[in-house]
């Protein structure tokens, strides 16, 4: 199931974190990768970093015309898409009642437009190859819950769900699957960003943060890993069957339970 030769890959915001983790793991296991990131100069060299089958796009997934533009040059270079991973993220940590309209709508836009966008470019090559396809969206346990100061995120995590449960049914007569990966707290850039901020916010020391808002519900007292996560896009990236689609997976050290 790991093994994904013959296949080709595009991961979103994939230069560094998460996205970095899970195309890494795609190229070892054998799929040619398109390392799409809004950081053209970081997405190439973390391109270089994985090897000849390897090539580094720019993209803003918000912009249609180079979400477009990059998986064309995808299909060019590598061949049409048979994975897609819509992982591009960002965080604004504020409370709600000072949230600027600007910062709901970008969020938003990252999130939600760059699934869309992403997706709706997936779906047209696979459905054209005729050979299907797996679609990961990359939700957070925040699809299933909230947060205080995270409104716009805990709304956009929610709107995956919604989003890749459409393509799974609208999909499914074409072979294409989609799943959502839904992560606790990975110590990522994004994550490590949120401790002061969170720890501002709340009047408590970034420590009292990690141990009693990030990883208090966890069964361990544990982060979720990269490692953690880029197993788990392996997987549904090698589950060819529609018997797994339409689903979120959690993988929070328990953090979120259902």
């Amino acid at each position: 199931m790991h093994d994904l030769n013959g296949k080709v890959a595009l991961v979103t915001g994939a230069a560094s974190g998460i996205g970095r983790a899970i195309a890494e793991a795609y190229a070892k296991a054998g799929a040619r990768v398109a390392v799409a990131d809004i950081a053209a100069e970081k997405a190439e060299e973390a391109a270089k970093a994985m090897g000849s089958r390897a090539i580094g796009l720019a993209m803003d997934v918000t912009d249609e015309a180079q979400v477009d533009e990059g998986f064309a040059r995808t299909a060019r270079e590598l061949g049409p898409v048979d994975i897609l991973v819509s992982n591009a993220g960002i965080q604004i940590i504020s409370p709600l009642a000072d949230l600027a309209f600007a910062d709901w709508k970008r969020m938003l836009a990252i999130h939600l437009d760059g699934a869309f966008l992403t997706a709706r470019a997936a779906m047209r090559q696979m459905i054209d190859t005729g050979r299907g396809g797996s679609i990961i969206l990359m939700g957070s346990a925040h699809s299933h819950v909230a947060s205080k100061f995270k409104a716009p995120y805990v709304t956009a995590k929610h709107g995956l769900l919604g989003l890749a449960r459409t393509i799974a049914k609208e999909g499914a007569p074409s072979g294409i699957r989609a799943n959502v990966i839904c992560p606790g707290f990975v110590r990522t850039p994004l994550v490590e960003k949120q401790i002061p901020e969170q720890a501002n916010e709340l009047g408590i020391s970034e420590d009292e943060v990690v141990r009693t808002v990030m990883l208090r519900d966890t069964v361990d007292g544990e982060f979720t890993t990269l490692e953690d996560i880029a197993d788990t896009a392996l997987f549904l990236a090698g589950f060819n069957s529609n018997a797994l689609t339409g689903q979120s997976l959690l993988v929070s050290h328990g953090w979120h339970m259902q």
